[in-house]
């Protein structure tokens, strides 16, 4: 008997796919369609094929989950829409979403189709799953780093559906905090083209080349009971990419075990492994924040052997009553799960030769051919001495088996809403207010008082990372009397990533922080976002450009519930902001951009954990040269690009697309490399700056 305190769910990249793992066993099916998924070198689902595969699947009972989980650009939003709309009235039993916007839109739009977040949402914390239930958001898929004792907490307090990643790949970075690929390449993880540089081998420090920044594949089947404890009910397997016989194998043993709840044997895990792996398995993330047993280090080949051959596709059992009157209309009713239909046919006529024979007559009823049905048994009764034609006898049936897959699909179709117009305010309709505002963010103390000798500075974002516990309250404040005295404007930049430990800290200085003269926060994460707007009211709140608002409607999502500015995202080019509402958005046009946010640390599995912040370098195959800083406080690695980006040769487009504030981000800069920045500022130009890039200011993110 299959159990249902898990919904087991798996991937399909194909019909074949979809058929098969729905045969292993899965309760419900992801896939992408032709628009927005974030596996976009997958196969794809076309409309003809995800509208019979909703379908499909309804008449086998299972759940048919679409990813729309990129970023959509203003243009692509006001298609969204359309897009979903006849899969949302064939029946559609949930979408999974990345974008603030395109959940707005959905929720707006289809308010009784279901919301999940997509892992690219990085969604770590209680409060992060309250700012997103507001909006109807009815399933969180956890960022793959979040333990089993976080997502218990998260459960217990929040009622939301948990859905965790049992079985797979893993990403090194945070999903959706990951611009490496996007970088290097202009292949966007965000927009679903991942090249997956963290698969190649790297340089550490003084050590070999290694893969350092690849993690074993995911496999948790040893940890279902644990996974129940803990809350847990979607346990998501990946592979949207991965061929038909791996797939469905491990929906296979994953359902014998969710079913049996019996200890994994050493055979079967072995077995489970030989379908496909990388280096071997690893299921860390559950208990540990991070650790060197996860990295491959090897070459990391996904080898597979698992067969080609899918399981065999059963058919839906249906009863079948056949009357058969002389003088009467013949009639075909066919039932299955409490659904009947029956279909008529003319009035039987006298036999003037041959008479009909019943087993004649059973076989033709019984040809049910490629419908998804099949009786298990027919009711004949029928009188003797009787013609009638099989023309007549397979449009019956064929009339019978058709009313009953439409009595059974009826259930899950919809009517739309009236249909939906929108359109972002263009930033040409929007007049700038004059020069824009300048703003620096600094990580050190030398990097903060050398700026604040700068007149054209009227704010300062000062990172968290700069204080340590036992005194963050008192330097803190001591900065900030420094920033109000040179008549300027303090900020605190929350960390990038706001786990259980770190939140913990700062509501116990959360009181302290409020006696504090400072203007306001930077937010890097939703559970930041709703725990200032809930334990900060008058300070102001600024998104930070990993908090994204590619469009128009995830700006208003933010600014409606309390943000009062935003910052642009990395990956817009010119034309693209010059799309944008730019009101009260500012724009980072000097700093190493952050290209991976990680739990693991590089220079944890090089050396060992000494527990100091510091800066390791990585050294890619072309020589790049990438400053890696360890956040030792909240435990995170942010990977950095190898040079700066560098805006200043683009100043006078970049103000005629209406921006309101240009911001400096410092990182790794000495005083004397600060004092270079700010004078090649100063001039318009890059001048002075030995290497550095225009990211995607020109080409952009497909």
């Amino acid at each position: 008997m299959r159990n249902r305190d898990f919904e087991l769910l798996a991937p399909a990249g194909n019909i074949n796919i979809f058929k098969a793992v729905i045969e292993a066993g899965a309760d419900a099916v992801y896939v992408g369609g032709s628009m927005f998924g974030a596996r976009a070198y997958a196969n794809n689902f076309d409309e003809e094929e995800l509208l019979y595969a909703i379908d499909y699947a309804h008449l086998k009972g299972v759940k048919v989950y679409l990813t729309v989980n990129t970023l959509l650009k203003n243009d692509e939003i006001e298609k969204l829409y359309d897009y979903l709309l006849p899969f949302y009235e064939r029946g559609l039993d949930a979408v999974l979403v990345q974008d603030l916007g395109a959940l707005k839109l959905i929720h707006d739009r289809f308010p009784d189709l279901s919301i999940h977040t997509s892992t690219q949402m990085t969604v770590t914390g209680i409060d992060g799953v309250r700012f997103l239930k507001q909006f109807g958001v009815q399933r969180v898929v956890m960022a793959r780093e979040v333990s089993l004792a976080e997502m218990k907490e998260i459960h217990e307090k929040c009622g939301m559906e948990i859905e965790a990643f049992v079985h797979g790949a893993l990403c090194y970075s945070y999903s959706g905090q990951c611009l490496f690929s996007s970088m290097l390449g202009g292949r966007s993880g965000n927009r679903g083209r991942c090249a997956q540089p963290c698969r190649l081998p790297y340089c550490a420090g003084n050590k070999k080349d290694t893969y350092i920044l690849s993690l074993k594949d995911m496999c948790g089947i040893k940890d279902l009971q644990k996974l129940k404890e803990s809350g847990v009910y979607s346990l998501k397997i990946e592979g949207r990419m991965k061929q038909a016989g791996y797939a469905s194998g491990v929906v296979a043993y994953y359902r014998r075990y969710i079913d049996s709840m019996k200890e994994v044997s050493d055979k079967d895990y072995k077995n489970i492994a030989g379908l496909g792996n990388r280096c071997g398995f690893t299921d860390k993330y559950y208990f540990e924040h991070n650790g060197t047993d996860m990295v491959t280090f090897e070459k990391p080949n996904f080898v597979s052997d698992a067969s080609d051959e899918l399981p065999q596709f059963s058919k839906i059992k249906i009863q079948g009553k056949l009357t058969l009157k002389e003088a009467e209309p013949g009639a075909l009713t066919v039932s299955c799960g409490g659904y009947r239909f029956t279909s008529y046919m003319d009035p039987v006529s006298h036999a003037l030769k041959a008479p009909a024979e019943r087993k004649n007559v059973a076989e033709r009823i019984s040809k049910t051919g490629d419908t998804p049905f099949e009786f298990e048994n027919i009711d004949i009764t029928m009188d003797n001495d009787i013609f009638v034609p099989n023309g007549a006898l397979n449009k019956l049936r064929r009339e019978a088996i058709e009313g009953l897959q439409n009595e059974i699909l009826m259930q899950y179709k919809r009517t739309a809403s009236a249909s939906y117009s929108w359109k972002s305010k263009k930033t040409s309709e929007i007049k700038p207010s004059g020069d824009p505002k300048v703003i620096a963010s600094v990580r050190d103390g030398k990097q903060l008082y050398r700026l604040l000798e700068y007149d054209n500075i009227s704010e300062i974002y000062i990172d968290s990372s700069k204080y340590g516990r036992r005194d963050f309250v008192k330097e803190f404040n001591d900065d900030v009397f420094c920033v109000n005295n040179a008549e300027k404007k303090a900020y605190l930049a929350l960390p990038v990533i706001f786990r259980r430990s770190t939140r913990d800290y700062f509501e116990t200085i959360s009181d302290q922080l409020k006696k504090i003269d400072f203007e306001g926060f930077i937010v890097r994460n939703y559970e930041e976002f709703f725990w200032v707007k809930t334990r900060f009211a008058g300070k102001k709140i600024v998104t930070d450009h990993n908090m994204y608002t590619y469009n128009d409607m995830a700006k208003s999502m933010f600014f409606d519930n309390g943000a009062d500015a935003d910052t642009m995202p990395l990956e817009l080019n010119q034309k693209e902001i010059n799309r944008r509402n730019n009101k009260g958005s500012q724009m980072i046009i000097y700093g190493y951009y952050p290209l991976m946010v990680s739990a693991q640390c590089v220079h944890k599995n090089s050396y060992k954990c000494d527990r100091t912040p510091q800066i390791t370098y990585l050294k890619d195959r072309y020589n790049k040269i990438f400053p890696v800083w360890n956040n030792c406080s909240e435990c995170y690695n942010i990977i950095y690009n190898s040079c700066p980006t560098v805006l200043f040769n683009n100043m006078q487009k970049i103000k005629n697309a209406g921006i309101d504030s240009l911001r400096l981000d410092f990182t790794f800069e000495k005083p004397e490399e600060i004092d270079t920045v700010m004078a090649a500022f100063e001039s318009n130009s890059a001048d002075g700056i030995k290497e550095y890039t225009n990211g995607h200011f020109k080409r952009g993110v497909e």
